[in-house]
């Protein structure tokens, strides 16, 4: 019988990996089995894109220990791009997984530009400095956004900031796409629940392997302990960037997933409350907990829906659960039954693991 050794890094990925794909097929059963309300279903691809957005911001925040409170200006350029794009391919591109495929990558390409021309200047900074910056970023892509216009004719796309949509000087046929503070108006509808899950795949999959890599331990070395880091030859800036870039990235692709699944989408929309939620999902999931950040962006994306039966009431429960989630995780007895109960549930392969990381800590 022939024995193939996995590394416990491995093994760990792929439990998560599996984690997920059960979630899916429950999810899918659950629908078909009519069992599943259409607002909850109307949630669903907003998860993935949040899922995906606490994974990236993760990465930043929790990987390379620096706080980010912009994120959202990355999901609202990928959002608005991958819009233009699936919009100006729909004549040329019929089929619309490519379609969609493609305005992903492009919404992911123009967030990592965005993330490559704030992290040179930004990431130079470093704590509240950082944090306070990559907050401005956030509002003056929203205020810019709140400013363009663009259409599109046979001549192909015609930008303008200027005070209104006549300044395109489109042909006749043309049509405006971006409308200024209105956004962005007829889109279609092209997101699905299944598209969602890939993205989660491969996000795991950029994340996860990163992190696995040389480039992940010299990120991790970085936030552990910069001076030690620079004086074994480290390069700060490379790997700092590096890992804010994939994380705009990331974002972008969340935000053309998530615009997508709206007929409407505003710049205002990804305002600094939406940077907030992820950085909860983020510090909730546990800071560097990939699996964590998943969970917490489920479970807290989900419980506004289920608590709208208490009307008035129901955001300040959800406030409430929020302190007594930042309680336990806090409380050391706690936090010790949750260990245990989770070490129970953890095949013993990846127990053994995650025993040998925490003697290697103490």
């Amino acid at each position: 019988m022939i024995k193939i050794k996995m590394k416990d890094t491995t093994r760990n990925n792929m439990f998560t990996y599996a984690l997920v794909i059960v979630a899916f097929i429950i999810v899918q059963l659950l629908i078909k089995g009519g069992n599943i309300s259409s607002s909850l279903q109307g949630q669903l691809v907003p998860i993935c894109a949040y899922v995906v957005m606490a994974i990236s911001l993760n990465l930043t925040v929790g990987i390379l220990g620096e706080l980010s409170l912009g994120h959202a200006g990355f999901m609202s350029v990928g959002a608005f791009a991958g819009v233009v794009a699936a919009i100006s391919l729909e004549n040329i591109i019929p089929m619309t997984l490519l379609r969609v495929a493609i305005s992903m990558i492009t919404g992911a390409l123009c967030a990592g530009i965005a993330g490559v021309l704030v992290g040179i200047p930004v990431l130079r900074l470093k704590g509240d400095y950082l944090a306070i910056v990559t907050l401005a970023f956030g509002e003056i892509i929203k205020n810019l956004i709140n400013c363009l216009y663009v259409g599109l004719d046979k001549a192909g796309l015609h930008f303008s900031f200027l005070t209104n949509a006549d300044a395109l000087n489109l042909t006749e046929g043309g049509k405006v796409i971006i409308e200024g503070p209105l956004g962005i108006t007829g889109i279609p509808r092209l997101s699905t629940f299944t598209m969602g899950f890939v993205l989660i795949l491969v996000t795991l999959f950029i994340v996860l392997n990163l992190i696995d890599s040389r480039s992940g331990r010299a990120i991790m070395a970085l936030r552990d302990n910069r001076i030690a880091a620079e004086s074994v030859g480290i390069h700060v800036t490379k790997y700092k960037l590096m890992a804010f870039v994939i994380s705009a990235a990331l974002a972008g692709a969340a935000g053309t997933l998530f615009a997508m699944n709206f007929s409407t989408v505003i710049a205002s929309k990804f305002n600094f409350n939406t940077s907030i939620l992820i950085l909860v999902f983020v510090v909730l999931g546990g800071l560097g907990n990939i699996r964590g950040s998943i969970i917490a962006a489920t479970v807290l994306t989900i419980l506004p829906e289920i608590l709208r039966q208490f009307n008035n009431y129901r955001m300040l429960i959800y406030a409430i659960v929020l302190i007594l989630i930042m309680i336990a995780t806090n409380n050391p007895v706690i936090k010790n039954h949750l260990s245990n109960l989770w070490n129970s549930i953890l095949p013993s392969s990846l127990r053994k693991e995650k025993e040998g990381a925490e003697n290697g800590q103490s």
